[in-house]
Parts: structure tokens; sequence; C-alpha cells
């Protein structure tokens, strides 16, 4: 085999190496595209409603535990809220990416409760900020998940920054009843179907590992060349 050969296998799976993060990259973030036929309520301020639309609903990359969650426009050039979640567990996962709601009374807009992936039992459930949290409770008579209030007036503002997103891997969570009584979630959410593991873990240490495993590859070639010289 001449070096020619050589070098193109070398550049080959150099290639390879450097490509194949992209093709799992929907999968790390769960990229999902969703249209709603009608105004969908998201945890936020107040009553924060989305109109009828397609959407995009995608993971913040975070080596925290919990899932922060962004609500985008169908050209992601714009966050309509960044919003925390727990996992959450079904026993059939589907091909399809699965949409959950609160039903409401009629007239009011579908509260948005969680978000399946394609082929993923976990999902996350999503956290309303308290004083809203409790009106939905009261109003479809089930916990709803809640986090103080203060803390999402900063949060969930578009284009939120860095800051408030690390505030949202610390931020407590409850469930609260119908009643206005708070629950831990362990009582909506059992703790044997709770994920106990990082969901969202970062590339870099696999890039780290390609690196090396290019640097190696050139090492060796470089080492053969010498040898066949």
């Amino acid at each position: 085999m001449n070096r020619v050969k050589l070098l193109m296998i070398f550049l080959f799976v150099s290639a390879a190496l450097v490509i194949s993060p992209g093709a799992t990259a929907s999968e790390y973030n769960k990229k999902t595209i969703v249209t709603f036929g009608q105004p969908v309520e998201i945890p936020g301020v107040g009553a924060q409603v989305l109109p009828a639309g397609t959407y995009v609903i995608r993971l913040v990359d975070s080596l925290s535990t919990r899932d922060i969650v962004q609500i985008l426009n169908k050209d992601e050039t714009h966050v309509y809220a960044t919003i925390l979640a727990v996992a959450n567990y079904r026993l059939k996962p589907t091909s399809d990416p699965v949409i959950r709601f609160r039903e409401r009374a009629a007239g009011s807009p579908q509260a948005l409760r969680a978000w399946f992936y394609p082929g993923n039992t976990f999902g996350q459930e999503f956290v309303y900020p308290k004083a809203r949290a409790l009106e939905i409770a009261k109003e479809v008579n089930q916990p709803v998940l809640t986090m103080p209030s203060e803390l999402a007036t900063e949060i969930t503002a578009p284009e939120p920054s860095a800051a408030p997103t690390e505030a949202l891997k610390e931020a407590p969570i409850k469930a609260v009843e119908p009643s206005g009584e708070e629950v831990e979630i362990a009582q909506v959410i059992p703790p044997q179907t709770a994920k106990t593991w990082p969901k969202t873990a970062s590339l870099m240490p696999l890039l780290g590992l390609m690196g090396l495993v290019s640097l190696a590859l050139a090492a060796a070639l470089s080492l053969f060349l010498k040898r066949t010289a």
C-alpha cells in the first residue's frame, strides 16, 4: 500500500470521527418540531399563551440532572421561554413525539404538561411558577409541579442570560395540590420511575476523545511512513 492510499485512509477516518456527532445532534438535544392547532399555555409569568402555529422544543445543553427546555419559533431565531422540567416516565415509547396537556374548560387554552421524544421512555414534565400552578391545579383538579414565582420572573423571559438559566438548576421544586397544599414531587412522580442520572451531558468529553484518537492515528501513520521510507 503506497503513501497516497494510507493518507487517504487517514483522512477518511478523521473525517468520520468529526462528522459522526452531528448525526446524533437531534437526539442529543431532542429537537422536536410541533404544530399546535390551537393556542397553548406554557409555563411563564402569569398565563403565557402561544398562538396556534409551529414551534421547536429542545433541551438546553446542561451538565445538570435537571432538564432545562427551550421553546422557540419555527426558525429558531426567537426563544419564547426557557423552562424547568422534571423527568417523567411512560411504559411504552412511541415512534412519534408526544405532547401531553392538562385539559381545561372550554374556551381556555390547554396547558402544556409533558413532552416525550420519539423512542424514549423518559420525558419532561414541565414546572409552572407557583401562583399559576395553583390556578391550574384548581381548574384541572390535579397536582401541578411548581417552583417559586419570583424566580420564574427572571428565567422565563425571552433570550435569558446564562445566569438565570443556571438558577433553574437550583430552583426548589414542589407539587401544589388543588387545595393549595404543597407536597413533594415524589407524590406526583413516583421515585421508582424517576431518572436519577444526568440526562443532558456535554459533548466535550466525546470531542476530546476524538481528538486523541486522531492524534494517535496521525502518530502511527507518521511512524509507519518513516519505517517504510
